[in-house]
């Protein structure tokens, strides 16, 4: 029997994963990662809050699997509260979820797995992983009937691929996954709808069953993105001033981590016509504004890639800028000492914003992506 390690968050995903995997005959382990100790607060209903690490070790219980936790929270802290704060203190858009993933999250599975002995680790995101031979995650469907399949057998090239969900679809923030991280990782939701996973869940009566979809960034408890940078650095907050794109001084700025590319409230002046935020210089404190237009961008350079396939050095492609945007075409060229690429669309598209993640698609394929300059 195959030993898998599933990341369990405490909401209603990881929870079905989990359950999913122990009824196709897997040795399901359990796992929690305690993040962020502000977030010892029990109201606070993100994942890996200390009330979600409850529901996640009593959902463990009820379908009769071990579970256990690990403390990360120096390692969150370092790769990703401070990346995330120094990012906007800067003026660009990070998106700290890709950063957990990348840094915290699946590295920490896969160590915790060979400590365990577990062959695969699985987590609950929608998206799907396609081996050699046909060999695909699938989990147990709804109604169907139980099966026992063979485990997959790990592959050195697997795919990563589109959720069969596009209103769920998370392959967005798994292509800085590795391939060793990959060659085990097990996505038995890829081929699942979310109202599919919640009516199974609700058929189960897992705690998770009635816990809200998690839609802030997990350490932010508030909503608010600025309040929690000020706190953290409070230096990050000199004011300056909004200028239209000519040069003429429109008001001031609160501090460019306020501020986002596209962004229209919140800017505090007056205009017969809607203003976007189109530019943000950090080095001279300046936040640019102009009509919507100017925060349509149609070419930008990428760095810090990941390729999930072989490296390019021309191709086109679909690419997304934001999760749940849709794959737009585009044509994507490597520089000279390949480190970085530079993507055209064919049309220009609304707001990509440096620091942001460009993901690059072929159909539903990801090819890989890195961070937005």
């Amino acid at each position: 029997m195959s030993k898998v390690l599933v990341g369990m968050s405490g909401g209603v995903d990881s929870s079905v994963t989990a359950y999913l995997l122990k009824e196709q005959g897997y040795d399901v382990e359990g796992l929690s990662f305690i993040l962020w100790e502000a977030r010892q607060r029990n109201d606070f209903t993100t994942c890996c809050s200390s009330q979600a690490i409850e529901d996640a070790s009593k959902t463990a219980s009820q379908i009769g699997i071990p579970h256990s936790s690990v403390d990360v929270r120096d390692e969150f802290i370092e790769k990703v509260i401070e990346p995330f704060v120094d990012a906007y203190t800067k003026g660009r858009t990070p998106n700290p979820c890709i950063l957990c993933n990348r840094y915290i999250k699946f590295p920490s599975l896969l160590k915790e797995a060979e400590k365990r002995g577990a062959e695969f680790i699985a987590t609950g995101h929608y998206a799907r992983i396609e081996r050699e031979a046909g060999i695909r995650d699938l989990g147990l469907g709804i109604g169907k009937e139980k099966t026992n399949p063979q485990p997959p057998t790990p592959n050195p090239t697997p795919f990563l691929k589109k959720g069969i969900d596009p209103k769920k679809d998370q392959s967005y923030f798994l292509y800085v996954l590795r391939q060793e991280e990959l060659n085990r990782l097990l996505l038995p939701l890829g081929d699942y709808k979310k109202e599919d996973v919640r009516k199974l869940a609700n058929k189960l009566g897992l705690p998770s069953a009635k816990r809200p979809e998690s839609q802030e960034i997990c350490f932010i408890e508030d909503k608010s993105y600025f309040k929690f940078i000020n706190k953290i650095n409070p230096l990050a907050g000199a004011a300056g001033p909004i200028m239209a794109m000519n040069g003429n001084v429109l008001g001031e700025h609160k501090g460019i981590y306020n501020y986002t590319i596209g962004q229209r409230k919140g800017l505090g002046i007056s205009s017969p016509s809607p203003l976007y935020v189109s530019k943000i210089d950090a080095v001279k404190n300046i936040v640019y504004v102009g009509p919507q237009e100017s925060a349509k961008i149609k070419e930008f350079e990428v760095q810090e890639l990941n390729w999930l396939t072989s490296p390019i050095q021309a191709i086109r492609a679909t690419v997304k800028v934001r999760s749940m945007m849709k794959a737009e075409p585009a044509i994507i060229s490597a520089s000279p000492d390949s480190e970085t690429v530079k993507v055209i669309f064919d049309e220009p598209q609304w707001a990509p914003a440096p620091g942001q993640s460009a993901v690059f698609y072929d159909e539903d394929i990801v090819i890989g992506g890195g961070i937005i300059i």
